[in-house]
């Protein structure tokens, strides 16, 4: 097994032999990404700036909570900047709207589904795993339910492995939008 990345400076250096996988995100998703990258590096970045500037100036930085409190928050978001700008290196972007899988679940389809047991109809896009929003109906790709999914279409059941055991659901539609 090839030794993991090191992070150096604002990018990475990787150990000879190491392959870095694609992660897939959806157009929306690879936005989303740059637009936090974006706000990080043009705003967040100059404040936290600002406020170790302004802790410096108290004194005594040994006992300074203000000057640790924004230390900390320096680490976080160049830690982000990193992990951002490497995702963005290694994704694959998808924009749902163009694909024509042929009426398959795929990466990226949004897929109407009835749970056989109750008759309730749910609705959810199948997206990269920092996209995931339960709430929003976007699932991740690694999730039980997409890989239960993946490569069925419209009419097909699918028998997904939830906490309370395993749920069925018919596929009413696939969409890609």
């Amino acid at each position: 097994m090839p030794p993991p990345p090191v992070f150096s400076g604002g990018g990475f250096i990787f150990a000879p032999g190491f392959i870095m996988a694609t992660i897939p995100l959806t157009k929306r998703g690879a936005e989303q990404l740059k637009d936090e990258l974006q706000r990080l590096k043009s705003v967040d970045r100059h404040a936290v700036i600002q406020a170790i500037a302004e802790a410096r100036a108290q004194g005594d930085l040994s006992e300074n909570a203000e000057y640790e409190a924004a230390k900390d928050k320096q680490g976080f978001i160049e830690g982000r900047i990193i992990e951002i700008e490497g995702k963005l290196a290694a994704a694959q972007v998808i924009d749902p709207a163009s694909l024509d899988a042929g009426g398959k679940v795929v990466f990226g389809s949004t897929v109407d589904l009835e749970e056989e047991s109750t008759g309730a109809q749910v609705t959810y896009q199948i997206v990269g795993d920092d996209e995931a929003d339960l709430k929003q109906g976007l699932v991740s790709i690694s999730s039980p339910i997409a890989r239960a999914l993946i490569g069925k279409e419209a009419g097909d059941v699918a028998d997904v492995q939830a906490p309370g055991g395993i749920k069925s659901y018919e596929i009413v539609d696939v969409r890609y939008v």
